[in-house]
């Protein structure tokens, strides 16, 4: 072999070595990640070191404004008051409002029993809580419809039993809404459900249940497609999309489907279910859309919001800081001088949010503090870039290049006070969807998933207006029979709230005393 060859075969060894060690590198890092998902820390949680972050605008030679610093206002001396049943709170550390139940057992005295009773007298007595529980909170509503004569006729008349959701259901409102409730918001499959109402001595089908929750749902779809209309006439929209298996696929094999959550101006949320993740479904959801989008950085937001001019989008600053956080293991340095440097920018939001500040109050308070930290931040990333040691198989250069190509979209909440830094309200919004997903693993049918969105909607939203979703279930499940179909937005949480939550409609079961069965 001549020297030109050897040379040539030398060459051609260090390209596969070099290939092999970047290969070995990619997978060093997925080990890594896998590890981490496994056994390691999940929270995005961290605490900031000034020193990295003071280091960073140090090395760029830049200074961030600090906000001013107000004087803390000393806590009012709280006066000493009689604990109420507002507030119990026993010796044992049980706490609990007026609303529980309590059954008083009086404990005998043994005293007063024997010879010398007299010698005894009652002056005061002391109470133990103790928490306890029943088999079942079931109960079985027994209608009594007198049967009368008229006498002059002889003719018989049964007295009507009052009207159902639901006509010649063995079912009430009430176990109506706690049927989807449980399933929806504690993530109770039916079939758990099932087996409690056996364990409590009910024997009832599993597709009675499953046809009960379909027949809820069906009700109270018009009230969240009037909901997802609202929500989708807001001037900022927060969307993403999150996995369901739904529907059967082929044999035992189940078809990947969506949920796609959208957040309104108004703290509602509608969940629409979908086949696909394709941006069909975005073009159909926002056909007439015209404002802020904000989402994550998957690229079907972005090719929509270029292909109409209504629509602003910015992305969210959380989603590129987690591609720094997952860069640790590779460049622990650098990784720690990002992630310091969006720290500081979490910290100047924080500061704007304590002092409730909005409109063009918000938008002066975030160009004074958070626009220097930004540029700060982009800055250090054009640095970085410059970095000839960076290969593009880095974890490093694959975050820098996730902040970089969306660099206008992560600057919108510096122009738009009403666009959040981040979609974690919108994440936090859908969590019941994962955590269901965790329990019941699938929908048999893509039916049964829009049903399901239909109950999320409307249920979540409950929660984010402080309504008690068991009252709103058991109020609307009985107006939407009767309430006029063009006033049908009245009958979501947010308007609920401040037209009914007032005075709900109740079950037979809330409204006295069950008289037992001889």
């Amino acid at each position: 072999m001549t020297f030109d060859e050897l040379a040539a075969r030398n060459q051609q060894l260090e390209a596969e070595n070099g290939t092999l060690r970047e290969r070995l590198d990619q997978i060093e890092q997925q080990l890594s990640w896998f590890k981490r998902q496994l056994f390691g820390e999940k929270s995005e949680r961290r605490i900031v070191d000034p020193s990295v972050q003071s280091s960073l605008f140090a090395t760029l030679g830049t200074t961030v404004p600090a906000p001013p610093v107000e004087p803390e206002a000393m806590p009012a001396k709280k006066s000493r008051r009689k604990k109420s049943r507002q507030d119990t709170v026993t010796a044992e550390g049980l706490r609990f409002g007026p609303e529980v139940p309590v059954e008083v057992i009086d404990v005998p005295v043994p005293e007063l029993a024997g010879f010398d009773a007299g010698d005894y007298a009652v002056i005061s007595t002391k109470s133990t809580y103790r928490l306890a529980q029943r088999p079942g909170s079931y109960v079985v509503l027994e209608y009594r419809c007198p049967v009368v004569k008229h006498i002059p006729s002889g003719k018989l008349k049964t007295t009507p039993i009052p009207g159902n959701v639901i006509e010649r259901s063995v079912a009430d409102v009430s176990f109506m809404a706690g049927l989807a409730i449980d399933k929806c918001l504690y993530h109770l499959p039916l079939n758990r459900q099932h087996q409690r109402l056996a364990a409590s001595g009910f024997k009832l089908s599993r597709s009675t249940l499953t046809v009960l929750l379909a027949r809820t749902a069906q009700l109270l779809a018009p009230i969240a497609q009037a909901q997802l209309e609202h929500v989708c006439g807001s001037q900022v929209l927060a969307m993403d999309e999150t996995t369901m298996k739904a529907g059967r696929k082929g044999p035992g094999k189940m078809h990947l489907g969506y949920f796609w959550p959208l957040y309104g101006d108004a703290d509602e949320v509608s969940f629409t279910f979908a086949n696909t993740r394709g941006e069909q479904v975005i073009q159909d959801l926002l056909a007439d859309y015209e404002g802020i989008l904000l989402t994550d950085g998957y690229k079907v937001y972005e090719q929509h919001a270029k292909g109409h001019a209504g629509i602003t989008h910015a992305q969210c600053w959380a989603h590129a800081r987690r591609k720094f956080e997952s860069a640790k293991e590779a460049e622990p340095d650098a990784s720690a001088a990002a992630l310091a440097a969006i720290g500081a920018l979490y910290e100047q939001e924080a500061w704007i949010r304590k002092r409730k500040l909005e409109g063009p109050d918000k938008r002066e308070a975030r160009q004074a503090y958070c626009a220097p930290v930004v540029e700060t931040f982009w800055q250090w990333c054009d640095q970085q870039c410059q970095r000839l040691d960076l290969t593009p198989s880095n974890p490093l250069s694959k975050a820098l290049k996730y902040a970089m190509s969306r660099r206008e979209a992560l600057e919108v909440f510096l122009r738009e006070p009403g666009v959040q830094v981040d979609t974690n309200h919108l994440e936090r919004a859908l969590r019941p969807i994962p955590m269901g997903r965790k329990n019941h693993l699938f929908c048999w049918t893509e039916v049964g998933a829009e049903h399901l969105a239909v109950l999320h909607s409307l249920l979540v939203t409950c929660r984010l207006q402080g309504v008690d979703p068991y009252t709103y279930l058991v109020d609307v499940l009985q107006r939407v029979g009767e309430h006029p179909a063009r006033d049908v937005i009245d009958l979501t949480p947010r308007r609920w709230k401040a037209l009914f939550a007032g005075n709900p409609l109740r079950s037979d079961v809330h409204r006295g005393p069950v008289v037992p069965s001889p």
